[in-house]
């Protein structure tokens, strides 16, 4: 019996990262600043002898320095200092059969023999071209001795030998190995050029993508091109090279922003069911609860950007997105936006080691969906009226944290104040009076040293050595109404307070004040008129409130 087996013509598959990486300078992506200085110093013929580039993963390090080793011994560079791609030369790298261009790994070539026998091939002219050169990969792995063996070579190698070492890790580098090195920093590549060349790549091979797909295939790049380049071939294959939104976001497991945008709005109106029922369902969907504590973190941060027209240009979204953004900021003031913002991160610290996590976070929106109305709202509790009472001008009012000051032409203020700002009826009868005389209460009279110097004369029978008089009487309390009206009848004609003009003198105020921080405290508060008689201060924090107070 005979078996005969015969070769089957298949095309071999290759990956997007290796079928459109960059033959010439002009086609690397992102790293101007590189490609610039490399191509100015081969028309000077200014060219070192070492270099180090280092950066991030995938961002195009070793293919400069393949390029540049193309370029050194290209035969037919352009006017543009490119490689040909076409020579000899050129070719024979591309095939991987050149003996002028060298590439190791240094974590496989990492010992002192290693660097020994590479020593050896650099005393070795080249037999076809000018330059021998070297490419050391991950060269931070090599260890203290193949270093320090590799330092004199390194700095005063022959005429012919030029090496081109790349990392990842360039603080794990001896000084002595930066300071022999001219050193290019890789940065992370930017989103939009990303997109760019995926939809290059899209048109090279019939590939159908909008643009939103493409954006979150960058986003969750982190910078790396290569990976992006992995991610879309993964996504075009799940979706039949029809690339959708819905169809990547099933295929990274990934969090839509509509989901945050939902989220967000049930919060601003106070409603905590809604809030967790989004939560139950991207936890029985199969993601992680910390997945949608980190998603509503980016999320907060968009609508911080949005705050102001300058920052609208670091969300890095779609025209459709922002709007939807700058329509939910209005809603959001910015001390709401920074305490969401400073939960979040607090209960993401503690996240990996709390027992039960689920409950972790719902605690946190809890926070986050009674925290607009932490001064107005006791959490759990509904809000309650404020019933409203006229105390005299002359008679000064100090505001306390859990306290909501309102600032009018009339002087009201709530009831509901304790210790020395606590107040009575103006207008008491003297029933009244008898029945406050059965249960004295502590809080409720005004301290001797505030009232009016006439009323102090008054009450001085009833104090004693006491600070606090146990039954304020009728003719003081007759005087102080008295006091009251006439104030009231001699603001009769006073305009309502412009928003504008209170601004100024809150500015005015702010800068006269020598403090620095306090200066920046009241710079930074928010300021409303609401209604004819009610100011509101809104800041950040308890710290900036508790300065606003003193």
């Amino acid at each position: 019996m005979y078996c005969v087996f015969s070769s089957l013509d298949m095309s071999t598959y290759i990956v997007s990262a290796r079928k459109y990486r960059p033959l010439r300078f002009e086609e690397v992506v992102g790293q101007s600043h590189v490609t610039r200085t490399l191509k100015n110093a081969m028309k000077s013929d200014h060219v070192a002898h070492a270099f180090l580039f280092c950066g991030p993963r995938g961002v195009g390090k070793t293919t400069c320095a393949r390029i540049l080793a193309k370029a050194l011994n290209c035969t037919q560079r352009s006017e543009e200092f490119e490689p040909c791609n076409s020579c000899s030369s050129c070719s024979s790298f591309n095939d991987q059969a050149s003996f002028n261009i060298i590439e190791l790994d240094g974590a496989s070539h990492n010992k002192v023999e290693h660097i020994r026998e590479l020593i050896d091939q650099v005393r070795v002219p080249p037999q076809i071209g000018t330059k021998k050169v070297f490419i050391i990969d991950e060269v931070h792995m090599l260890s203290s001795s193949a270093f320090n063996a590799f330092l004199k070579t390194l700095e005063e190698p022959p005429s012919h030998a030029i090496f081109i070492l790349a990392t990842t890790e360039k603080h794990k580098l001896l000084p002595t190995i930066l300071s022999r090195c001219q050193i290019f920093d890789f940065r992370r590549i930017q989103v939009p050029d990303i997109i760019e060349h995926l939809q290059y790549i899209c048109q090279e091979e019939g590939i159908k993508a909008d643009e939103d797909s493409l954006r979150l295939i960058a986003q969750h790049a982190d910078g790396a091109l290569r990976d992006a380049l992995s991610i879309f071939d993964r996504v075009a294959g799940f979706s039949n090279r029809n690339i959708r939104y819905e169809a990547t976001l099933e295929n990274l497991r990934a969090l839509d922003f509509r989901v945050f945008y939902d989220a967000v709005e049930a919060m601003l109106l106070g409603d905590l069911a809604t809030v967790l029922e989004i939560l139950d369902g991207i936890i029985r969907d199969g993601f992680e609860a910390n997945q949608f504590l980190n998603g509503l973190g980016d999320h907060f941060r968009n609508l911080l950007m949005c705050k102001n027209p300058r920052t609208i240009k670091l969300m890095q979204l779609s025209d459709e997105m922002k709007q939807g953004f700058l329509n939910q900021a209005v809603s959001c003031p910015y001390y709401y936006i920074l305490s969401a913002l400073d939960i979040i991160n607090e209960a993401d610290k503690y996240y990996p080691r709390v027992k039960q996590k689920r409950l972790h976070i719902e605690t946190c929106l809890c926070k986050l969906t009674y925290l607009h109305q932490r001064e107005t709202l006791n959490i759990g509790q509904p809000p309650s009226d404020e019933k409203k009472t006229l105390v005299p001008k002359s008679l000064p009012v100090v505001s306390t944290p859990n306290t909501k000051t309102k600032i009018s032409t009339d002087t009201e203020i709530p009831t509901n104040l304790s210790g020395a700002n606590a107040i009575t009826d103006p207008k008491p009868t003297p029933d009244d009076e008898y029945a406050r005389e059965k249960t004295p209460r502590h809080d409720e009279i005004p301290n001797s040293k505030d009232l009016p110097p006439e009323n102090t004369q008054e009450l001085s029978a009833y104090t004693g050595t006491s600070d606090v008089p146990d039954l304020i009487s009728v003719r003081s309390l007759d005087a102080l109404d008295k006091e009251v009206e006439a104030e009231k009848s001699s603001k009769t004609n006073v305009q309502p307070l412009q928003l504008e003009y209170l601004q100024e003198l809150w500015f005015n105020y702010a800068d006269s004040v020598s403090s620095p921080s306090l200066k920046m405290t009241l710079k930074n508060a928010d300021i409303y008129i609401i209604g004819d008689h009610e100011i509101k201060v809104s800041v950040s924090g308890k710290v900036a409130k508790t300065s606003i107070e003193h």
